[in-house]
């Protein structure tokens, strides 16, 4: 988004009916999903591709990790890898997630902490507001790299992620982690969080800049409708003495369309 994420925080009204050039990709959004973005990866043939996460992996487990804590079992560590890989764009129960494969909460988030130093995992916590019981406040992480994940996964091709039930995981998580990249690197990055109430509405992205909050939802709908802007609009029903600008719900369609009074769709590749 780079300059796009800055229009759209500084003049939301102007950019959600302009809201800039598509991006000239390489590949098709699955390939791009599936690929990931580290370096080169984009121009090597499918195999070696599937070859390079792999050897990926074997670099980060048997390097980095090593270099930075003592691990017991490897293998388990290497299953736990897996798993965040599976829970990707999840709020995250540390108790749970221990059960899975056997260990304390305690080792769960020891663990997660070392994903988080060695930049394999990002979080964005939960924004409460003022009705904290009605709202969920684990935060919500992310595998950084979509083509790491479809590795540890097994995802063999773009083509198997197109039917894959991680492809709308993957999707929102490439897009959480370009959102907050160029956020990052702005004077003034806005406040990120996500927004959930136990009954089930969700915001995937809140942005909170100058005492305004920009709602942001990730679909994987090449034709958005009303309904996928449900969340943005439950958001402004729960807090309405927030100031509000216009809802995104980043969708792979071909042109902005306003999806209600307050939500308007935009392309992925305008990022």
């Amino acid at each position: 988004m780079g300059p796009e994420l800055s229009r759209y925080l500084a003049g939301p009204e102007e950019f959600v009916t302009s809201p800039g050039q598509r991006l000239p990709w390489v590949g098709t959004l699955y390939e791009r999903l599936w690929r990931g973005w580290l370096p080169g990866v984009m121009e090597l043939p499918e195999e070696s591709a599937v070859e390079f996460h792999r050897a990926y992996l074997r670099t980060y487990v048997e390097r980095d990790i090593r270099l930075l804590a003592e691990v017991g079992d490897w293998q388990q560590f290497g299953r736990f890898v897996g798993l965040m890989a599976a829970l990707t764009a999840q709020e995250q129960n540390y108790s749970q997630l221990g059960r899975e494969i056997g260990m304390t909460p305690q080792t769960t988030q020891r663990w997660l902490a070392m994903l988080r130093a060695t930049f394999q995992w990002f979080e964005v916590p939960a924004y409460a507001g003022d009705t904290i019981k009605r709202i969920s406040a684990r935060p919500k992480g992310y595998l950084a790299d979509t083509g790491f994940a479809c590795a540890l996964q097994m995802v063999s091709s773009p083509a198997a992620l197109a039917g894959h039930p991680l492809a709308g995981a993957l999707f929102e998580s490439a897009i959480a982690g370009e959102i907050r990249k160029l956020a990052a690197a702005l004077a003034t990055p806005p406040a990120q969080y996500h927004w959930r109430t136990h009954g089930g509405a969700e915001v995937d992205l809140l942005l909170e800049r100058d005492g305004r909050f920009f709602p942001i939802e990730i679909k994987l709908a090449s034709r958005p409708a009303k309904g996928n802007a449900r969340g943005i609009e439950a958001l402004r029903e729960t807090y309405p003495h927030l100031r509000y600008a216009p809802g995104l719900v980043i969708a792979p369609c071909e042109q902005p369309l306003r999806l209600t009074e307050h939500a308007w769709a935009i392309p992925w590749d305008t990022l």
